[in-house]
């Protein structure tokens, strides 16, 4: 009986097209992401500045950058929790894309090398047993 195991996680980690996507989604999201960095420092630099000055400000001009502050915050939160939806339906797209990759790679091996069983879970895996790494060159093959 022939029996291998891999690591799914450093697969979906280390691969060439895991590589590749995470970079793919770092450009694809960082104008964005730049926008974010500006509306919290801009936030931040609000929440200081009437914490500063809130006491000696006029009333009206007090209320009225409390008013933009909390309008800020809650842009700021809105961008933030978008973002993040946006981001994560975007990478389970990619992941999944990449995971039937992998599948189809790791099928392939087992055919090839006549492998009876490939774990992928495992309480103790002998490092003998460990095909990650051909399943790794594979991938940077195709």
């Amino acid at each position: 009986m022939k029996i291998g195991y891999v690591n799914l996680d450093r697969i979906l980690r280390e691969s060439a097209p895991a590589v590749k996507a995470t970079k793919k989604l770092e450009k694809e999201f960082a104008s964005r992401e730049s926008d974010l960095k500006k509306l919290t420092d801009q936030v931040r630099s609000q929440q200081a500045e009437l914490d500063k000055g809130g006491l000696t400000m006029p009333e009206a001009d007090r209320r009225n950058k409390e008013r933009e502050l909390v309008k800020d915050q809650q842009d700021l939160s809105r961008m933030q929790r978008e973002f993040r939806e946006d981001l994560n339906n975007r990478r389970n797209e990619e992941l999944s894309g990449i995971q039937e990759r992998v599948y189809n790679t790791i099928q392939q091996i087992a055919a090839n090398e006549k492998y009876d069983a490939i774990l992928q879970e495992a309480l103790y895996i002998n490092p003998k047993l460990d095909i990650t790494d051909k399943v790794l060159k594979a991938l940077s093959d195709k």
